[in-house]
């Protein structure tokens, strides 16, 4: 009997296992069909607005935090922190302005990063553009990643050389931090 009860808990524990497993996959595979989804790491993942029927699939990927740099959009993301907390998830909205992207709502991002700690994080905005900026600042100028292995998750997406804005941006951030101690 105790051998029996040993094997049935045994089997029972790999299923677990397995069936986690299991939902995280499908989960990470539903997120790859997002706009520009892009996974940055095992901690941080980007893209573009994450469609409301795949909230459920954000949890199940194992994120705990998500963080939108969109402006409000009533028709794109009115509902979004609420079905956010739904899954027990927690929910940052850092609205960034396309055309006048601050250095001061970077230095946010960073902070909240940082507050984060181990956490899973999914940053995401319109189109992956704002997120997959501010992902690639956070890399390179805070934890330290090679320039060539940020820079490639960042032109998986797009090339921010060719906005004048986010180029600036860029520029600012990197002469702001090489002088701080964030």
């Amino acid at each position: 009997m105790k051998n029996s009860l040993s094997l049935f808990l045994s089997i029972l524990a790999l299923s677990l296992t397995y069936s986690t497993d299991a939902i995280a996959q499908t989960a990470e595979e539903d997120l790859e069909t997002v706009i520009n989804y892009v996974q940055n790491s095992d901690q941080i993942s980007s893209s573009g607005q994450i469609p409301y029927d795949q909230m459920e699939s954000v949890k199940e990927a194992g994120f705990d935090l998500v963080i939108n740099l969109a402006t409000a959009n009533e028709a794109g993301n009115a509902l979004e922190g609420f079905l956010v907390a739904e899954q027990n998830m927690t929910y940052m909205n850092i609205p960034v302005s396309w055309q006048e992207p601050r250095l001061e709502d970077l230095e946010l991002f960073f902070d909240v990063m940082e507050v984060a700690g181990d956490r899973r994080v999914y940053v995401h905005c319109s189109a992956n553009m704002r997120a997959s900026v501010f992902v690639y600042l956070y890399r390179t100028l805070i934890v330290g990643e090679p320039e060539s292995v940020a820079k490639a998750d960042l032109e998986e997406v797009w090339d921010p050389s060719g906005s004048e804005q986010w180029a600036a941006l860029i520029v600012s951030a990197r002469e702001h931090f090489s002088n701080s101690s964030h």
